[in-house]
Parts: structure tokens; C-alpha cells; sequence
């Protein structure tokens, strides 16, 4: 199985229902994702005035930029 990152829209989807008191299960329902998905995204991108949609963006993004990959061997490296 592949995992797909939350897309904006995704993102903007969780934001609004959230500011209208929607539960993470339902939210995760109606986007077709895990609850464990919504929740962790949550957590880990809310910001000091809760969760916003383009700032978890960036931050995800932000995130995803900074991780440690592994390197490929080829020519030019050995």
C-alpha cells in the first residue's frame, strides 16, 4: 500500500470542520483516511492560534525537505 501525503485541499477540508466542531473520525470518514492520520496531523502541525491549513502545508513540506535520505551510490559519488 502507498501512502499519499495530505494534499491542501485535504488540509483546508480538516481546518474548516474542525472550526465547526466536526470529530477527527468523521473528518478521516469523509476524506477516506485513517482517524490515526487526522490526529497525527494535527498534533504535528498545529501552530500557536490551532490549526491552519496552509501553515500545516508549509511545515509538512518544511518537514518533508528536511529529512534525512539515503544517498545512492553512482559515478560521480565513488
Amino acid at each position: 500500500m502507498k501512502y499519499n501525503q495530505l494534499t491542501l485541499q485535504e488540509r483546508y477540508y480538516i481546518e474548516i470542520e474542525m472550526k465547526g466542531g466536526a470529530s477527527q473520525n468523521k473528518i478521516a470518514k469523509a476524506l477516506n483516511r485513517s482517524q490515526s492520520t487526522i490526529s497525527k496531523e494535527i498534533a504535528r502541525n498545529r501552530g500557536g492560534r490551532g490549526y491552519r491549513h496552509k501553515q500545516a502545508n508549509n511545515t509538512a513540506n518544511q518537514r518533508h525537505q528536511d529529512k534525512a535520505k539515503s544517498i545512492k551510490l553512482t559515478d560521480n559519488i565513488v
